[in-house]
């Protein structure tokens, strides 16, 4: 009979091993069944809503990231502690279920992944993917209402921005709330143009460049504290650009395709200063390493 032998020497028979593997490929079955309906949710609201299509984006990334860091060479199955992660998370998922609340829903499918990594490979495990496992939260459409709450004031600080910098250009300007009276044009500065696609991306995109080349926390959290401001001002300048080509150029770029193409360059231009805010930051960590090295005995 062939059997296996165990890192201690000690052999196996494959039946013993099916038998040690059988919770886990329970546990699996059974979160398949679980949480099939959230992830397909999920992935129609990627595709459908534009408020949430960079998950589409995040989603694969995800975990091509999980698959490029690979395995702690250090772990050890913790399955009381998975086991008990795991519970907190399915009743999380049948709270969620019977309020009908998609997003605590969905948080608990990735807590459910999280506590079938704990059982199976460990703590350490769940620390090394911690970067994909952020960008999944991220992924997970916010509920309309937080939507709703964050957007308004977005739009009120764009329009702020733009009118100021409008004024500035010596061009008159009015402005009344998310509304720029302009001479002959009035623009409105509505929902989809708070910026608040940009800032979820921008977020994205900063813990994503945090993760990957800085090493110290508090400075991946200030990048990500910094993309706020940055998504703001960005958004504010395309508002006051889009009332410059109005007044100066064609009442028509004010919308339509030119308007969107405005758009992606000043998100490209907003995802330039975030790398250049990266890149100081990762010349301060060598600075901060090469002072901190101990000085080699002549």
């Amino acid at each position: 009979m062939i059997v296996s032998v165990a890192a201690g020497g000690e052999a196996k028979p494959p039946r013993l091993r099916i038998l040690v593997q059988a919770p886990l490929l329970v546990g699996g079955l059974a979160f398949a069944w679980l949480y099939w309906e959230p992830f397909a949710t999920l992935v129609w609201d990627w595709w459908r809503d534009p408020e949430a299509g960079h998950g589409l984006l995040l989603g694969p990334l995800s975990v091509f990231l999980m698959y490029r860091s690979g395995l702690a060479t250090e772990r050890r199955a913790q399955p009381l502690l998975g086991l008990t992660l795991l519970a907190g998370a399915v009743a999380l998922r049948i709270t969620s279920a019977l309020a009908a609340e998609q997003y605590t829903m969905r948080l608990s499918f990735i807590g459910a992944a999280a506590a079938l990594i704990v059982y199976a490979w460990s703590m350490r495990q769940l620390l090394r993917w911690w970067l994909p496992l952020a960008l999944l939260v991220l992924s997970i459409p916010l509920p309309a209402v937080i939507l709703a709450t964050i957007a308004f004031p977005l739009q009120l600080k764009a329009s702020a921005i733009g009118a100021a910098l409008l004024h500035w250009r010596d061009i008159p300007v009015q402005l009344a709330g998310n509304v720029i009276h302009l001479p002959g044009r009035s623009l409105f500065v509505t929902e989809a143009c708070s910026g608040l696609r940009s800032l979820t991306a921008l977020t994205s995109l900063g813990l994503l460049m945090g993760g990957i080349w800085l090493r110290y926390p508090p400075l991946r959290a200030l990048l990500l504290i910094v993309t706020i401001p940055v998504a703001i001002l960005i958004n504010g300048l395309r508002v006051f650009l889009t009332g410059f080509l109005v007044v100066f150029v064609n009442p028509a770029l004010g919308d339509g395709f030119m308007h969107a193409t405005e758009g992606w360059a000043m998100f490209l231009a907003a995802f330039g200063i975030l790398g250049v805010i990266t890149w100081l930051f990762a010349r301060g960590e060598g600075w901060i390493r090469e002072r901190n090295r101990p000085v080699e005995a002549a």
